[in-house]
């Protein structure tokens, strides 16, 4: 990974933390750790059964390959009672609401859901770019903050998330997991800022309402507890994929920014991510997928970098779409991402490749209302 990654630390030969986790994955004793989770698991069993909860344990879910998976081995392998709860960044492109809605009928599973005003998108969208460098704070922070009320407002302790921070960021290892899940977690991992501290004035504070997460105080007294299934089962996220695909008729989609159809389809926005972070560190999702790749035994090294290189530097066509919600010229996001830029870099050429598509791609459900207005026109 480069160096410019965030939260990455190098040992004294130089190898990163991801690429020291991945060697650990080889020595993990998984037969234990299959053995934690379960006790886990039926801890929260047993404890809902004698608070007469209705559910045992939240699973967050998005409709993508993790969220899916996670659901399969939660609610087929291990019996739990679940209640699926999603933060929606109002973005979801047609395949991604598919999968949604699919998952929901395949696993049976009751849900809770929580859609942002387009407004409030469309504002935080703008103040996410100077703020934080990219156009998410609203998702980063959604996704914690709503399954942490749900948690708390009904007693549910449990939540249980997918993927090892291990498996790609370099901020943790699987001798070194992240140790505590609290309110704060997704501040301090991809939030970075609170709502109060994104805001311009109070009022639009309280449109983010739902963003700034319960009190320390609600979520301890709600015993609220945070887990990875990654930590405690051996996370193949290529075999994972395609198994929710031949099972549950799960869809991959063209992902802008890389070479892998499956990794955040159900958003139209990860090319948008993606490219900002390229822009910032010097590299996006394809060297990400690609060094997972080359971890993996799956790339070798050079072919890696070329294809790291082909994908990274594309201008992606959803940035007309961020321009038209925002109000920002073309001049000002290219201004706005260079002050964002890592030191290491100030002084490289980063290079663009622009494709000169001027198509305004949009969230599935506004492509849906529009279609369905011109055929009432029509009609």
């Amino acid at each position: 990974m480069p160096e410019t990654t965030e939260g990455i630390d190098f040992d004294e030969l130089g190898i990163c933390r991801a690429c020291n986790s991945s060697e650990q994955k080889m020595h993990v004793d998984w037969d234990e750790r299959k053995k934690t989770l379960e006790s886990i698991l039926d801890e929260a069993k047993e404890n809902a059964a004698k608070q007469n909860l209705g559910y045992d344990c939240i699973v967050p879910i998005s409709g993508g390959k993790d969220s899916v998976y996670q659901l399969h081995v939660i609610t087929k392998i291990y019996g739990m009672r679940v209640l699926a709860v999603t933060a929606s960044h109002n973005w979801y492109s047609k395949v991604g609401w598919y999968n949604l809605v699919n998952a929901l009928e395949e696993f049976d599973v009751d849900h809770m859901m929580y859609t942002p005003a387009r407004s409030t998108v469309n504002k935080a969208a703008s103040r996410s770019l100077g703020a934080i460098g990219d156009a998410c704070w609203h998702c980063h922070s959604g996704v914690g903050a709503y399954v942490l009320h749900v948690a708390t407002k009904f007693k549910i302790p449990l939540l249980i998330w997918g993927e090892s921070i291990a498996e790609s960021s370099g901020r943790a290892s699987h001798f070194e997991p992240v140790r505590k899940f609290d309110r704060d977690y997704f501040l301090k991992v991809s939030a970075k800022l609170t709502p109060e501290e994104i805001a311009q004035d109070n009022e639009e504070k309280r449109s983010y309402h739902m963003f700034e997460p319960p009190t320390a105080e609600e979520c301890e007294e709600a015993g609220v507890r945070g887990i990875h299934l990654g930590d405690f089962l051996f996370w193949d996220e290529e075999r994972q994929t395609e198994f929710i695909k031949e099972k549950y008729h799960w869809l991959e989609d063209k992902i802008e920014g890389t070479y892998k159809g499956y990794k955040s389809a159900e958003c139209i926005m990860p090319g948008m991510h993606d490219y900002t972070n390229y822009l910032k560190r010097g590299f996006g999702r394809a060297t990400i997928h690609a060094s997972m790749d080359v971890r993996n035994g799956l790339l070798n090294r050079d072919d890696a970098i070329e294809i790291a290189e082909e994908y990274d530097q594309v201008e992606p066509e959803v940035l007309n779409y961020y321009l038209k919600i925002t109000g920002l010229s073309r001049e000002e996001f290219y201004e706005t991402m260079k002050s964002k830029r890592k030191k290491v870099l100030s002084d490289k050429l980063i290079p663009v490749r622009n494709l000169d598509n001027q198509d305004i791609k949009k969230p599935f459900v506004l492509e849906l209302i529009e279609d369905m207005r011109k055929n009432n026109k029509s009609q």
